[in-house]
């Protein structure tokens, strides 16, 4: 039996995951929540196979920050030793969301419009630690893939231009408000993508490409 546990701010979204869910016999919906912190206690907690995670969660109480899916998910991912696996079902579908909730440890990524047959294989390839992507965000990584110029972040594209410029870690930190140590991640993400090893090479491959 695969436990599910729905995390969601919609009371009718979880209605509808949870009636699509419980229509087959090996899942069996064990909870619900409505924050991302509620989320992150309920994974603490235990007795969850697979979490499907909405990315962006309510307003909260004014003046306090609100924790999206994808920080919720690496939380997770980074505070348990044997964590649920997070498939992330959500309404949103932009390159930066996708990526993030990768990055961050999500195994599969469905929109809420996805036909119920394509729920039920989604929660059932994830709980096997299988990539369950819809259709559309599929295609989405795979022309990423081939494109490497647009898969650069806005803010990693930020951190390049100033590397471009000849500003150091800790003088791109200052300005963009960062660490180093994020300023150093972001580094080697730009790297990753754009198949280098060194600033110097990242600036002048961006340049071939027409990202800088």
């Amino acid at each position: 039996m695969i436990r599910v546990l729905l995390a969601d701010d919609h009371e009718i979204v979880r209605m509808g995951l949870r009636a699509v869910l419980e229509s087959a016999e090996d899942i069996e919906v064990v909870g619900e929540v409505a924050t991302a912190e509620a989320a992150i206690a309920a994974a603490q907690a235990g007795g969850i196979d697979v979490m499907l995670m909405d990315l962006r969660f309510g307003a909260g109480v004014e003046g306090t920050r609100v924790m999206g899916g994808a920080e919720a998910t690496a939380t997770i991912r980074s505070t348990m030793s044997t964590p649920p696996k997070v498939l992330v079902v959500t309404n949103y579908d932009t390159d930066a969301d996708i990526l993030g909730a990768i990055e961050a440890g999500a195994v599969g990524y469905l929109l809420k419009d996805a036909p119920p047959v394509e729920l039920l294989a989604a929660v059932r390839s994830t709980a096997e630690g299988d990539s369950a992507l819809s259709p559309i965000v599929a295609d989405k990584l795979m022309t990423r893939v081939r494109t490497p110029r647009s898969s650069l972040t806005p803010r990693e594209l930020e951190v390049l231009k100033l590397v471009a410029g000849g500003a150091s870690n800790r003088e791109i930190g200052r300005l963009l408000l960062l660490s180093e140590a994020t300023v150093k991640s972001h580094l080697v993400h730009i790297y990753d993508k754009l198949g280098v090893r060194s600033r110097t090479s990242a600036v002048a491959s961006a340049r071939e490409q027409g990202v800088l």
